[in-house]
Formats: structure tokens, C-alpha cells, sequence
């Protein structure tokens, strides 16, 4: 599944940007459009929130998959429930990226903006930041998979950067290519916990009843192994 979360949802991407300069709703001989501009009118303002939804979906799961993977390593669960914080927000941002468009919700659309870009590689920074701290955490793949993320990670930082400085110079085109590639980069970066997700063959969920259940509590949790 992870593998294919990046493929599928880049391709869409470029779908809605198609269809937006299909439809005459981007001009490209004014200038290249940000990522928001291309899903605010419809048809392809529907597939721009259909695959963002998708996304946040996807990268929520992945987040969660996480921090029990980490959980099972030995990492401590203040630390570790910060990380899990952190990408979920990014999961709620991109949702809201895609519900509420820039067009009729700009301040609402900027927040979840902020949320997906920026709380998003702060997600991956304490990914690389824990990594750093705990050499005794397990290190899946080839040894080059730490310094790529490290080098995705510093290029999305320098990316973020410059796209609102740009855009605040009004040279909105390079800023725009700024924010496709910071979005391409990202989901690069979610599709690379496929390395560490590789020897994963499954996950025990434990249900447990609550506490107003007139039934008496079992001697132990239920589980239920779920393949992957």
C-alpha cells in the first residue's frame, strides 16, 4: 500500500492540473499556477478534493502505523505521541487543503496550507531528529535511505522557504514550481516508510469493552492479527 500512495497520488495531482489548463481554468501563458489555483473550479476542484482526502486518509494510517512501529523500538511515548501529533495534523491539513478552496475559504485554505507544508516536514525533521538520538532504533533498507531522507527533508525546508518569500515578491510563478516540488517531495518522503514498513507482515488490534458495559470484562483483551 505504501508504495503506491505517492504514484497515485502525484498522478491525480497532475490529473487536476490537466484538466485545469484543459478547461481553460489556469492560463499558462500568464504564469504557472499554484497547486490551490488548479482545484478551485469544478469538474476538477471535485477529483483536487477526492485526492487530497485520499491523501490525508493515507498519511493518517501511515502516522499511526508509525508510532506503534516505534512504540514496539523502545521509544518513549511522550516523544513518540509528539510525532504522531505532528503528522496527524499534517493529514488534517491536507484535508482541509482540498475541502475548502482557496477561492471561497482563503484563510481557512492558508491554515491547512501552513499545516500540510510546514507541520508536515517538522513530521519528517523529528522522524530524522529521532533517528539521530536513539542509535539503537532499527535502520531498514540500504544505509543511503537515512541521508536521503535527511537531503528531501533539507530541500523541502529550503523550498517552503523560498515559496513564501517569492510570493511575497510577487514572482508567484517560481513560487508556484516551488510548491509543486515541496508537494512532490512530500509525498516522496511518506512512500520511503515502505523501507521501514518492509518487515511488517501484520498488527494485532486489542479490543477491550468499556467502561459502561453491563457485560463483565473478559480475563484478557480480545485481538484480532490483521494481515498487511
Amino acid at each position: 500500500m505504501d508504495r503506491q500512495i505517492p504514484t497515485h497520488c502525484t498522478t491525480r495531482e497532475w490529473t487536476t492540473f490537466s484538466l485545469a489548463v484543459v478547461n481553460k481554468a489556469v492560463n499558462l501563458t500568464e504564469g504557472f499556477p499554484y497547486i490551490s489555483v488548479c482545484g478551485n473550479a469544478p469538474p476538477q476542484s471535485c477529483i483536487f478534493s477526492q485526492v487530497l482526502n485520499f491523501g490525508a486518509a493515507s498519511a493518517a494510517w501511515i502516522c499511526i502505523l508509525r508510532y506503534y512501529q516505534l512504540r514496539d523500538w523502545g521509544v518513549r511515548k511522550w516523544p513518540n505521541q509528539v510525532i504522531l501529533w505532528t503528522g496527524l495534523l499534517c493529514a488534517l491539513g491536507t484535508s482541509i487543503v482540498g475541502n475548502f478552496q482557496e477561492k471561497n475559504q482563503r484563510s481557512t485554505h492558508l491554515t491547512g496550507a501552513f499545516l500540510a507544508f510546514f507541520v508536515g516536514i517538522l513530521y519528517f525533521w523529528l522522524q530524522l531528529f529521532l533517528s539521530w538520538r536513539m542509535k539503537n532504533l532499527p535502520q531498514p533498507g540500504a544505509p543511503w535511505i537515512g541521508p536521503l531522507r535527511l537531503v528531501l527533508c533539507s530541500a523541502c525546508f529550503v523550498l517552503e522557504v523560498a515559496m513564501v518569500v517569492l510570493h511575497s515578491w510577487s514572482m508567484r510563478s517560481v513560487s508556484a514550481i516551488c510548491e509543486w516540488v515541496v508537494a512532490m517531495l512530500l509525498f516522496i518522503l511518506f512512500g520511503l516508510f515502505a523501507v521501514d514498513f518492509s518487515r511488517l507482515d501484520g498488527c494485532t488490534l486489542c479490543l477491550q469493552p468499556g467502561s459502561g458495559s453491563l457485560r463483565p470484562p473478559p480475563d484478557s483483551p480480545t485481538s484480532l492479527h490483521v494481515q498487511l
